[in-house]
């Protein structure tokens, strides 16, 4: 392998990186704060994707106007079904697994919608920048740019809040300790709801920026729902900061992986990757014992 070759692999694994980052940081945040494996982030994501397709296509609004509609929307709808449907679970015995029941049935609910709506037709939406950017013999197209730098702001941006906002002290408070937090006036079940919102407009996020580089289809949100738990697993369940470390390490060691390998052997690098992780680190890669 050249040294170009090398470099610009790693350069593609940051991008894929920062994509699995974000979806994972999604996933986490939700389960860090409420204890909820969320089965339909993926769908969620779709339906962000379908959204700039709509919005983008169809009503022929410019692409960034259309993507932040894609997003509010899918995050206030994400709210609405946390409202009506996992909420009132919350607080009954066996609530873990009836909200892994619920959120099962959800992404198979929105599927199908999505099926009957646009059919298995796989549909594309044009790039947010055409060309490329070359330094050092090295190319890289501007979309997968936009992607790093797309994914790497949300992330710095959320971490900030998480750390320094009171909206992002309650939502730590709420995580660590529920009861003590509604004792000095945390309002808990907003709070998660909102959290539950913020990790699915983070799937939207990165649809909406992934979507002119993969076709749309109902099955979309799948795999990255698979790579988010992936990242989860191995960052260490729950942990904010270890999944998007690992999104980092899993997307350059794909990268690495096919070059040497091929690109179908990309799935079972990251499974191996991440069951080679958790047998060095059973608690993952930021997780506590």
């Amino acid at each position: 392998m050249s040294s170009e070759l090398f470099v610009t692999q790693i350069l593609n694994g940051l991008v894929s990186g920062s994509m699995y980052a974000l979806i994972g940081a999604g996933v986490a945040l939700i389960y860090g704060t409420q204890r909820i494996l969320n089965f339909a982030q993926g769908e969620f994501f779709m339906l962000a994707a379908f959204g700039l397709f709509v919005f983008s296509t169809q009503f022929g609004l410019p692409l960034v106007v259309a993507a932040i509609c894609a997003v509010v929307l899918v995050t206030a709808f994400s709210a609405l079904v946390y409202r009506a449907a996992i909420q009132p679970l919350m607080n009954r015995e066996g609530w873990e697994f009836s909200t892994i029941a619920v959120t099962l049935g959800i992404s198979v609910l929105l599927q199908n919608i999505a099926f009957l709506l646009w059919g298995e037709k796989y549909q594309t939406v044009p790039y947010y920048l055409d060309g490329s950017i070359g330094f050092a013999g090295i190319t890289m197209p501007l979309q997968r740019v936009l992607v790093f730098l797309t994914c790497v702001s949300v992330i710095v941006s959320m971490t900030l809040f998480l750390k320094y906002s009171r909206t992002g002290w309650a939502i730590r408070a709420t995580a660590q300790q529920p009861d003590a937090a509604a004792v000095v006036g945390v309002p808990v079940q907003r709070i998660r709801m909102l959290t539950f919102a913020i990790g699915c407009g983070l799937a939207a996020i990165a649809a909406v920026v992934l979507a002119p580089i993969f076709a749309v289809n109902p099955w979309i949100g799948v795999p990255h729902l698979l790579k988010g738990f992936v990242v989860v697993i191995m960052g260490g369940i729950g942990s904010f900061p270890g999944a998007i470390l690992a999104g980092f390490v899993l997307g350059i060691v794909e990268a690495i992986g096919i070059t040497l390998t091929s690109s179908e052997w990309r799935d079972v690098i990251a499974f191996a990757t991440v069951i080679l992780v958790i047998w060095l680190r059973p608690s993952g890669l930021l997780g506590k014992s």
